[in-house]
């Protein structure tokens, strides 16, 4: 069902997520004007979206047919002017800041019925990104998601000290009728919620392995067999409330001390990123903690998606 308050959405800048969020809107249904800075990539941007749809046709999400409907309801455009009748607006551009304050003056002068613009951004917190605004610096919050954001239903809205009342509850409500699980975070935390706790568990694997404790394969391997999948049906609270906390603060006593805390990023990483294999799979070496030579790219993005195929029951418009 769509939220009542909302017809038209607007998406600037395209990209590993503006591309991602056309699909999400329009899939749903919500009329979809996707700002552009180069009108020649046009063509490049509607590729990536036809492709994302692809996987869902060959994964029996929706017809060939619901797409085409899905597909109308998606224009671009390189004129702000164009959103004038967008109720919310998805900022998907580079994490430069300079760049974002450009989009919201541009906003700002062209959107009278905006009642959120919402940053993707997994750097900046709202108070930043709206410094510079001076009608809607209340209506700019951050609604970060996972990549792809079209298969990945988690989105965590983070508001910052000028966000108006009742803001945060809207744009969580409006994401929950793009099939969203979004949280609201009760104030700002550098990574939010996601990459805070990701980059915990990617701290203690680093420090395993750059103390020779496993190899990063054996780390993967554990990840993969023992309580990862536990955790895609059930959460960690869920899991230690059901074991009690006799045993649990035994296990904290032992490995909260030795838990690593660095300042910054580690010799190990720091090492990775001055090498050949900066970019890991997609250095010119090919090569990362793992050799990517020979690997089957899509066979491997096929592995990266599986999990969340499931999550995608969306109510396709019909016309």
């Amino acid at each position: 069902m769509k939220h009542p308050e909302v017809h038209t959405i607007g998406v600037v800048g395209n990209g590993m997520i503006g591309d991602s969020m056309t699909v999400l809107t329009t899939g749903h249904g919500y009329e979809t004007v996707s700002v552009v800075r180069n009108t020649a990539k046009i063509p490049q941007y509607k590729a990536k979206y036809d492709e994302y749809y692809r996987q869902m046709i060959d994964h029996g999400v929706l017809t060939e047919e619901q797409y085409r409907v899905c597909e109308k309801y998606l224009r671009y455009t390189d004129d702000y002017s164009e959103l004038k009748d967008c109720e919310v607006i998805f900022e998907c551009i580079v994490e430069d800041l300079e760049q974002k304050h450009q989009v919201y003056a541009k906003i700002e002068a062209n959107c009278p019925k905006v009642k959120a613009i919402c940053s993707v951004s997994s750097s900046f917190l709202p108070d930043k990104l709206g410094e510079k605004m001076e009608k809607y610096y209340d209506r700019v919050v951050v609604t970060h998601p996972f990549n792809p954001a079209h298969m990945v239903p988690y989105f965590e809205i983070c508001g910052g000290r000028r966000t108006g009342e009742g803001v945060l509850d809207w744009v969580k409500g409006m994401l929950e009728t793009l099939d969203r699980k979004p949280a609201i975070l009760k104030k700002p935390n550098p990574g939010f919620i996601g990459n805070y706790l990701q980059f915990a568990l990617w701290a203690a694997a680093l420090k395993l392995v750059e103390d020779g404790v496993c190899d990063p394969k054996d780390i993967d391997t554990c990840l993969n067999y023992s309580f990862c999948p536990r955790y895609s049906s059930i959460g960690i609270f869920d899991h230690f409330d059901n074991g009690g906390y006799k045993l649990n603060i035994t296990t904290c006593d032992a490995v909260f001390p030795i838990l690593p805390r660095w300042d910054g990023a580690p010799e190990i990483i720091r090492e990775k990123a001055e090498s050949p294999d900066a970019w890991g799979a997609k250095s010119p070496t090919k090569k990362g903690f793992y050799d990517w030579n020979g690997v089957d790219m899509a066979a491997y993005q096929e592995r990266v998606n599986a999990p969340y195929w499931n999550f995608c029951k969306w109510d396709f418009p019909k016309e």
